[in-house]
This record gives structure tokens, sequence and C-alpha cells, in this order.
């Protein structure tokens, strides 16, 4: 390491050194003062350096020592530690392991006790084994004594009873299997009889015990429900203001009531009476198109037939919405739910059809209510039953479009609208028709009978009833080999009865279907008439 000293001595011998000219030194010193000055600096700052180096390192040596020996004392505490708490980890596994032992031990102890009682139970049952066993070879012993002694005497009975089956077959000259038979065939005749004579009773009984129970049912659903009836008229009328009005609906030479008969399809009558339109048609729906029509020409007083045509198609959307919401209507007072927008439409349709005078949506209605009473009563399901009494006559709102009976054509439409087949079965037999029907079918055709029953629910003209009725059952006797034919259910069944001998089952099937083709042809009737053909075969004895 070079010190101050030789740092700086030789410049200072160079400066003072003896014979320099004055003037080398002043020019020398300028250039000699910095080096000098950065040699002085660089070594105190180098001196400093050192100072605090030794003063640092001292401290962080103090430092280092300390930290040592706080770890050496730390590592020597949690040694301690660990070796105490090993020590007594190893104590409480000791005084475990003990306890354990001590458990085991008494467990072995109990489990040789029990096996030696084992062994004891075990030793005696042997010896009772034994005593049976030998027991049981003398019982088997006398077992094949008694067997033997018991095969000889089935060998003696057998042999009396032989002599006495030969003895007794010479006496009554019959052989056992003809006297088994005989008393085998008495017997099956006298039970047949009797069973004959209980079965009868028990039918009886039940029969009236069924009419009883069956009235009481009919007569309470009668006395819970009564609905109003509406008899069905083929004319409406319509009152006008003035006189003047009539001669504006008939218009220059007919040519507005013309337009008005074409838009509605009825007949627009204007005769001598004073303020009246009658509107004639068998078709409700048409009618009340009509009668709203004039109704609102009325109203507006302007009546010329392109008025009349956006008045008549105006009063025919307002319809079509009265039959929707006479459908929603009849389904919300039965509680009905779940039903086709097509259906409910068909449904308020029925308000503008008659049966016998009778209006079809109203009868409809009272015989849903009269067959959920039904159904409560017998423990069947009434929504069902409502259900079915609603739609019962639904087909009779499409039988003018369609081929077929009402049922059929009212079943097939439920069918294809989304209807259960319970339901759809239910209305297309609830007149016997087909032979899927059901319990609700009868109760269909039961409460729909309730409802035709009614004093005034369905009317019709006595003469033209009568003449009708003498009508079907001339047709039917007209034919050959039928002896008599009577018209029962008020018009709605003829039944023809033919004569065995001349007709015989295919010809009755025949029959029927040319009777029922002939009263197609020939005879004017509301609904359907069920055509049966009766063929009896009676034989005759007499006991003398």
């Amino acid at each position: 390491m070079i010190s101050l000293a030789e740092t700086v001595l030789p410049w200072a011998a160079l400066i003072t050194e003896p014979g320099a000219g004055d003037s080398d030194l002043v020019l020398v010193i300028p250039w000699l003062l910095p080096p000098l000055l950065l040699l002085v600096g660089i070594a105190l700052g180098y001196g400093i350096h050192a100072l605090l180096v030794r003063t640092v390192g001292r401290q962080l040596h103090q430092r280092a020592t300390d930290i040592v020996k706080a770890a050496e004392h730390e590592a020597e505490t949690i040694l301690n530690r660990a070796r105490d708490k090993a020590e007594l980890t190893t104590l409480e596994a000791r005084e475990v392991a003990a306890r354990e032992y001590t458990e085991r031990r008494r467990e072995l102890e109990r489990f040789e006790e029990r096996l030696s009682q084992r062994d004891l139970r075990t030793e005696q049952r042997a010896a009772m084994l034994e005593k049976k066993e030998a027991a049981l070879d003398a019982e088997i012993a006398e077992y094949g004594r008694l067997k033997a002694e018991l095969s000889k005497t089935r060998q003696e009975a057998s042999a009396l009873t032989e002599a006495a089956r030969r003895k007794l077959e010479e006496v009554a000259a019959l052989t056992v299997e003809e006297a088994r038979r005989q008393l085998l065939q008495r017997t099956e005749e006298e039970g047949r009889t009797t069973a004959g004579h209980l079965l009868k009773k028990l039918q009886d009984e039940a029969r009236r015990e069924a009419d009883r129970h069956a009235r009481e049912i009919i007569v309470t659903c009668i006395e819970r429900f009564a609905a109003a009836q509406a008899s069905e008229v083929t004319t409406s009328t319509v009152s006008l203001p003035s006189e003047d009005m009539k001669g504006r609906i008939i218009g220059r030479d007919g040519r507005n009531i013309r337009s008005l008969e074409a838009e509605t399809g009825c007949n627009i009558l204007i005769d001598d009476t004073p303020e009246t339109v009658v509107i004639s048609g068998f078709d409700p729906l048409r009618r009340e198109v009509a009668r709203r029509t004039i109704e609102r020409l009325i109203a507006d007083g302007r009546v010329h037939p392109a008025r009349i045509e956006e008045v008549a198609a105006a009063a025919k959307e307002e319809v079509e919405t009265i039959v929707r919401e006479a459908g929603e209507s009849a389904l919300a007072e039965l509680r009905l739910t779940g039903v086709a927008p097509e259906v409910v439409r068909t449904l308020g349709l029925l308000k503008y059809r008659h049966s016998f005078n009778q209006n079809v949506l109203q009868h409809s209605i009272e015989t849903a209510h009269l067959m959920g009473m039904m159904a409560s009563e017998i423990g069947l399901d009434p929504a069902i039953a409502r259900r079915v009494g609603l739609f019962h006559d639904i087909g009779k709102a499409l039988d003018h479009k369609i081929e077929g009976n009402h049922a059929a054509i009212g079943a097939d439409f439920l069918k294809r609208h989304g209807e259960s087949a319970l339901v759809c079965h239910a209305v297309g037999a609830h007149h016997h028709e087909s032979e899927n029907g059901n319990i609700y079918a009868s109760l269909a055709a039961a409460a729909d009978a309730i409802t035709a029953a009614r004093p005034g629910a369905r009317l019709e003209t006595t003469e033209i009833y009568l003449k009708r009725l003498a009508q079907i059952e001339a047709i039917a006797n007209s034919f050959e080999g039928v002896k008599t034919s009577y018209a029962v259910f008020a018009g709605r069944e003829l039944r023809v009865i033919v004569s065995p001998e001349k007709v015989d089952d295919n010809g009755a099937i025949q029959l029927a279907r040319q009777i029922s083709h002939r009263i197609e042809e020939q005879v004017r009737y509301p609904g359907q008439i069920r055509v049966t053909v009766i063929r009896e075969t009676r034989c005759v004895e007499y006991a003398r």
C-alpha cells in the first residue's frame, strides 16, 4: 500500500530543490498543484474508507456473533422442548399400549371362557343325540314291524272288499262303474235344478234392487237439476220504425231484398203485416245473421246492395263471436278445461241447432249436469261424465256436412282434436250404434232420455208425428216375411218381427238394411231411426 508521504515527498523535494531558478519554480507550481491535490484527496478518501470498513466489519462481526449465539440458544430451547414432548408422547403411548394390552388380555380370557362353555354344551348335545339315536333305532324297528302287519292287514281287507263287491254286484245286477255313473248323473241333475232356482232368485233380487237404486239416482238427479227449455221456431221477425223503411228494404225492382236473400241465405217476407219483416229459414244461424243485418240497416238508414254486403259480413263475424262465446260459457259452467279451439267453436254452433224443437246446446248442458250427478252417485269420475254429456250431440253441428249418424260423426271429430279414447267411445256409442261402448255411454243414453222426456222439452205436431209412425210401420210391413212391426221410443226405433220359417239369419240382416234404406228414401224425420229385426224360434212341448 502506497502511503501519503511516499506520494507527496518526491514532488515537494522537486519544488524545494536548491539550485532551481525562481522562474522555473513559478512555471512548475501551477502544473503540479492539481495532481498534488488529487493525490491528497485520494489518499484521504482511501484512509477514511479503510477506517469505515474496519469499523463496519467489527460491527457486523459482532452482530453475526450475537445472531449465532441467539440461534444456538433458540435451537437448544427448541431441542429441549422437543425432547420433553417426545418423552411425554412416549409415556402416553406406553400407557395406551398398556391399556390396549390389558383390554386384549381380558377379551382373550372372555373368549376362552365362551369356548370352554361351548365345548361343554357340545358334549352335552352329543350325549343327547346319542340317546335320541338309540331311541330312533328302536322306533324304526317298531315301524318296520307295524308296516309289515299293516301290509298284511291291507291284503286281507282288499280280499274281503273284493269279495263284498262281487257279492254286491251279484245282488244289485250293476257294476261299480255303472253305479258310480248313475249316482253322478243324479247328483248333477239335482245340482243343476237347485243352482237354476238359486240363480233365478238371485237375478230377480238383483234386478229389483238395481231398478230401485237406478230410480233413486235418476229421481235425485232430476230433483237437483232442472233447466229451462226453449222451443225452436223457423221464422224471425224484425220490427220496422215506419212503412217507408219497408220500401227501402225492398229497393228498386226488389234489388235490395234479393241482395239480402243472397247474402244471408234466408227468405225475406214482406207482406201486409204493418211495420214487420219476417225472416224464414230452417238454419237458425242464417236467420240470426239476417236478423242482425236488417236491424243494423234499419238503424243506419242506408240500404243498398254494397251496404247490405258490408253489414252482412259484419253480422257474420259478430255471430261467429257469439258462437265461440257460447261454447266457452258452456265449458265454464261445467268446469271443463283442455278443449281444442275448434271443438269450442263447434260446441257453440249447437246454440243455433234444435232437435225436436229442443235447443241442442241447452240439452247438452243439461245432459252433462245430469251425468255428473249420476256419476257421483255410482262412484264414477264426474268430470269425465260431464265431458261426455256436453259432447254427446256435438256431431249434430256437423251432420249436415258429413254423411253418417251424429254420434259417429261427433266421436270421429273429437278423436281428431285430441279427446281421450274413453270420451270418444262413449260419445260414439250413446245411441248403442257401436260395440265400443262403456259405462259412460250408458249414462249418456239415460241422461239424454231424461232431458228429452221433460214436459215441454220436445214438441211436435201430433198429426205429423202419428203419420210418420204409421208410414214407418207400413214400410216395414210391406216386406215379405214380416209378421208385424212396432215404432217405439217416439219413432226413433222400429222393431220388426219376422217369421222364422220364411226369413233366416242372413235374410234378417238383409231385411234390416233394406228397411232402413226404404225409410231414408221415403220418410222425413229428425235424428235417426234404429231398425231392429227380431227372428225368434220357439219350441213347445207338453208334459202329460
